[in-house]
């Protein structure tokens, strides 16, 4: 299933007191569509999701539903490392009118692939969403290779994932052996053209936050055959896709959209606010777009 060519992690806005800030919720959600974005992915680990409680995730799905008013497709995360924990936020996603769910590889557990398949079915047949699955070993602590992957595709609301892996050799296998309508996405900005080049369907996108009108370019250049062009502009924007993970994300990527005029207030602990010599560097990244 396709969902478009740039999907936006979207972090969630806090307003002063730390509560999510709706006015400014809708203001990005309006921000991001109106700068390459066909597809926003809701509470992901981007939007600090180990941080908002069910109440919070709940009201977030709500607000980006109304906001979106079908122009685009809505994903919420509703995966953790707790299936029945998963299966009761879906259900409650399904009642906000989300479009499709995400659910990330179960961290900290370090469940067997025979476990994950099982979590993974699971969940998939308690909902009648489709399902995006979410493969990134660099958080999660643990890689979900690519059979179990193709075999979950075979589950009919299996249509995408969001491979995250950063293995090219992972990604074609899946890409190879799934058929043509399940979708890989790129879960990682700096290898949004390498994936591509191996028959990705685009980039679940940190960078589109700032990018996302040159991400969108990128992408359409290359499948309309414009392959010089989207090198082109990766190469441009390589230094942005990287310096947004400098620091802890979505830290740099919160602070950079301060500097647009977009207020998305600060993180939430663990995470920190940036230091003013790590403020110096994210704007020396981004001063010129």
């Amino acid at each position: 299933m396709n969902f478009g060519n740039v999907l936006t992690a979207m972090v969630t806005p806090f307003n002063q007191q730390g509560a999510i800030g709706f006015q400014e919720v809708t203001n990005l959600v309006e921000y991001l569509l109106d700068h390459g974005t066909e597809g926003l992915v809701v509470a992901g680990t981007t939007g600090e999701s180990p941080t908002l409680s069910t109440k919070e995730k709940v009201a977030l799905f709500t607000q980006v539903v109304k906001v979106v008013n079908k122009r685009v497709p809505v994903i919420a995360g509703t995966g953790s490392n707790n299936t029945a924990g998963s299966i009761a936020l879906t259900k409650q996603a399904e009642d906000c009118g989300v479009d499709a769910i995400m659910l990330v590889t179960p961290y900290y557990n370090k469940p067997s692939q025979n476990g994950m398949h099982q979590h993974f079915m699971e969940i998939a047949n308690k909902t009648r969403l489709p399902v995006m699955l979410y493969n990134i070993p660099g958080r999660s602590g643990i890689n979900m290779n690519a059979d179990t992957i193709i075999k979950l595709s075979q589950i009919e609301n299996i249509v995408s994932v969001k491979e995250a892996s950063g293995d090219l050799d992972q990604a074609t296998t899946i890409i190879e052996k799934t058929s043509s309508d399940f979708s890989v996405y790129c879960g990682d900005d700096g290898l949004t053209l390498p994936m591509l080049s191996i028959g990705a369907s685009g980039v679940v996108s940190v960078a589109s936050h700032i990018i996302g009108t040159e991400l969108n370019q990128m992408v359409t250049k290359f499948k309309q055959g414009h392959v010089k062009e989207a090198a082109a502009i990766h190469r441009r924007f390589l230094p942005v896709m990287n310096g947004l993970f400098t620091y802890p994300s979505p830290t740099p990527v919160k602070y950079a959209l301060s500097q647009k005029g977009l207020e998305c207030g600060g993180v939430r602990l663990p995470l920190i606010p940036l230091a003013e010599d790590e403020q110096l560097e994210i704007h020396e990244i981004v001063k010129d777009l």
